[in-house]
C-alpha cells in the first residue's frame, strides 16, 4: 500500500446560485450596491460570501453550508451571510488551518461591478482577518445568454487555499 501523502495546504472550492427580483440593494460580498433588483434566499442571499463560506469549510474538510446553517431553521432567516463566513472561519481556526488567499468570480449580467471589487475585497478581508491582497474579485456577465444573461440569477464561485496554522 502507497505511504499517504501530507501536506500543509488544502484547497476548497465554493459555488452559490441565487435568483433575482425586483428591489435592492444588491448584496455582494458584504457591501451593499446600488441597483434596481436584489437577491432571493433564505439568509441575506448574498452569492458571493456563501461560495466563500463553502470553500473554506471544504478545504478544512468542514462539510458545508447548508450543513453548519440549514435553510429550514428559522434563526437563519434574513441571517447576515457576513456572520456565517465569521463562524467557519472560527471552525477553520480551530481545526489549525489560516487562509492564505481566496480567488473568486461573480457571474453577473449587471451592475457591472469594477468599481465595487476594491470594496468588496477589502470586507471579504477583514471577515476573514487576512490583507485585501490576499483577496481576489473577478465580475463576469452572462454575456445576455442563460439565466445570468437574462438578469435572473446571480452566481458565484470560489476558490481557497488554507495551509496549517
Amino acid at each position: 500500500m502507497a505511504e499517504a501523502v501530507t501536506t500543509r495546504l488544502r484547497v476548497g472550492i465554493g459555488h452559490d446560485t441565487h435568483r433575482l427580483t425586483a428591489g435592492g440593494p444588491l448584496r455582494l460580498g458584504g457591501v451593499d450596491i446600488p441597483h434596481d433588483h436584489q437577491l432571493v434566499g433564505h439568509s441575506d442571499a448574498d452569492v458571493l460570501l456563501h461560495a466563500v463560506t463553502d470553500a473554506l469549510l471544504g478545504a478544512a474538510g468542514l462539510g458545508d453550508i447548508g450543513e453548519l446553517f440549514p435553510d429550514n431553521d428559522p434563526a437563519n432567516r434574513g441571517r447576515d451571510s457576513g456572520e456565517m463566513l465569521s463562524a467557519a472561519l472560527d471552525l477553520v481556526h480551530e481545526a489549525r488551518y489560516r487562509v492564505v488567499n481566496i480567488d473568486a468570480i461573480v457571474f453577473a449580467e449587471q451592475p457591472k461591478l469594477s468599481r465595487f471589487k476594491p470594496l468588496i475585497e477589502a470586507r471579504i478581508a477583514e471577515l476573514l482577518r487576512i490583507e485585501s491582497e490576499q483577496v481576489n474579485i473577478k465580475a463576469k456577465t452572462g454575456e445576455r445568454v442563460g439565466p445570468i444573461g437574462r438578469q435572473e440569477a446571480i452566481v458565484a464561485e470560489c476558490i481557497v487555499l488554507l495551509e496549517t496554522s
